[in-house]
C-alpha cells in the first residue's frame, strides 16, 4: 500500500515574500521600500551601553527570565501608562516580539482552542498559532469611507465560539498603519471579559504614532488587567531590530506560563544587549520622540511622492508603513505589480496580500516602508514615477 506523502503542517503559513523580493532588489540594484527595517542606528548612548557590557564581562547567559536591571527598566517603562508590574513576577524578556508571541500562543492555547487574528496580519502570526496546535478565526479590518482601516467589532463577536480562547491584537498595526480608537479598544476589551477571553496584544510599535492618534494599551481599560498579555520590544522603539530583545508583561500566572514554553525555544537571549536596552529604556526615550517626528516626515514625504507617481494612498497613523492602492495605476492585482517593480523601475514593495486568509479581498494594496533615509525614499519616488 502507497504510503500518505507528508505535508509539513506550517508550509500553508510559510510565506517566501520577503527572502523572495529581496533576493529581486539586490539582482536589479532596487531600492527597497518593502521591508521594515531603519537604515540607520539608534541612540549613541544605547550602542555605548551595549559596548559596554560587550566589554564588561555580560556575555553569559542571562537569567532566564531576563537581566533584573532591564526587567525593572520595563517595570518603569510601563507607568507611563499607569500599569504597574513586578519586575521578579510579570515581566519575561524574550527574543524579540515574535518569540513572545510565540511563546505565550503555546503557553495559553491548546489543540482545538480557537484564536481570533485580525487580518491582515503579521506574518508570523498564521504560524504561531499552528504551532500551538490551536485554530485561528480570521476577521478582517474595515476600511472606512477616508480610506481609514478600523475594527469590525461586530465581526469579532459573531467569530467567538465556545472554543474560543484569546484574541491577537496588534496596534499601531502593521501593515495597514492603523491605530485603534479608544471607542474600538473599549469595544474590544467589552468583548474580552463577555466571553472570558485572553488579549495578546502585540505593541512594538507603541512609540510611533503620528498627528493626533495615541496607542492605549488594552490592558489599560475596564476587566482587562488579569487576562491581558502585553508584548513590545526595544527593535523598533531604539531603531535596533537585528537585537531581538522583546518582553512580556502580565499576571504572575499568565507569565510563569509563558516563560515555561520560551525556555525551550531559546532558553535566553541577548547578554550584552540587555542592559543597553534597560539604559535606552530609561534615558532615552528623548532619542524616541526625535525619531518619531522624523517618521512623521518621511511618512509625509513618502505618501506625497506616491500620489505623485499615481497610487491613491491610504492614511497612516502609526508604525512604519504606508498601503496604496494600485488600481488607479490600471492593475487589479498588488502582487503583479509588486514582482515587476524591480526590475522595471527598480523599487521593491510587498503585496499586503500576502499578509492574508483573503487575498482577494487585500489584492488592490501594496505596503511601503519609509523608515529610510530621505535620500532612499526620493531616489525611490523619482523610480516610481516612472509608471505614470
Amino acid at each position: 500500500m502507497r504510503e500518505p506523502a507528508l505535508v509539513p503542517r506550517l508550509r500553508p503559513f510559510t510565506s517566501t515574500i520577503f527572502a523572495e523580493m529581496t533576493a529581486l532588489a539586490v539582482r536589479h540594484d532596487a531600492v527597497n521600500l518593502g521591508q521594515g527595517f531603519p537604515d540607520t542606528d539608534g541612540p549613541a548612548g544605547m550602542l555605548d551601553a551595549a559596548k559596554n557590557a560587550l566589554f564588561g564581562g555580560a556575555n553569559q547567559y542571562p537569567p532566564g527570565p531576563g537581566r533584573p536591571e532591564l526587567r525593572a527598566a520595563i517595570a518603569r517603562h510601563r507607568l507611563r501608562y499607569g500599569t504597574e508590574y513586578d519586575p521578579d513576577t510579570e515581566i519575561l524578556v524574550t527574543a524579540g516580539a515574535t518569540e513572545a508571541i510565540t511563546a505565550t500562543l503555546i503557553a495559553l492555547t491548546e489543540a482545538g482552542d480557537e484564536v481570533i487574528v485580525i487580518e491582515p496580519y503579521y506574518d508570523s502570526y498564521a504560524a504561531a498559532v499552528a504551532m500551538a496546535g490551536a485554530q485561528r478565526r480570521v476577521v478582517g479590518l474595515v476600511e472606512g469611507p477616508d480610506g481609514r482601516f478600523g475594527l469590525d467589532v461586530e465581526g469579532l463577536r459573531a467569530a467567538v465560539t465556545p472554543r474560543t480562547r484569546a484574541v491577537l491584537v496588534n496596534s499601531p498595526h502593521n501593515p495597514t498603519g492603523t491605530v485603534f480608537t479608544r471607542a474600538e479598544l473599549e469595544a474590544l476589551a467589552a468583548l474580552c471579559v463577555e466571553h472570558d477571553l485572553i488579549a495578546i496584544c502585540d505593541e512594538v510599535y507603541e512609540h510611533l504614532v503620528f498627528d493626533d492618534a495615541e496607542h492605549i494599551p488594552l490592558v489599560t481599560l475596564p476587566g482587562m488587567r488579569p487576562r491581558t498579555v502585553s508584548i513590545s520590544s526595544a527593535g523598533k522603539t531604539f531603531n535596533c531590530t537585528g537585537w531581538k530583545i522583546g518582553w512580556v508583561c502580565s499576571t504572575p500566572e499568565l507569565v510563569a506560563a509563558v516563560k515555561a514554553a520560551k525556555q525551550f525555544i531559546t532558553f535566553v537571549s541577548g547578554g550584552p544587549l540587555q542592559p543597553a536596552v534597560a539604559y535606552a529604556l530609561d534615558h532615552e526615550l528623548t532619542w524616541v520622540e526625535g525619531l518619531r517626528e522624523s517618521l512623521q516626515e518621511k511618512r509625509d514625504r513618502l505618501s506625497a511622492g506616491l500620489a505623485d507617481a499615481g497610487f491613491a494612498v491610504r492614511p497612516t497613523a502609526g508604525t512604519y508603513f504606508v498601503c496604496v492602492d494600485v488600481r488607479p495605476l490600471g492593475f487589479t492585482d498588488a502582487a503583479d505589480l509588486a514582482w515587476e517593480l524591480p526590475g522595471r523601475v527598480g523599487v521593491a514593495a510587498v503585496p499586503v496580500k500576502v499578509f492574508t486568509d483573503h487575498p482577494d479581498e487585500w489584492k488592490h494594496l501594496l505596503r511601503f516602508a519609509f523608515c529610510k533615509r530621505n535620500d532612499v525614499i526620493d531616489e525611490g519616488v523619482t523610480r516610481l514615477r516612472k509608471l505614470v
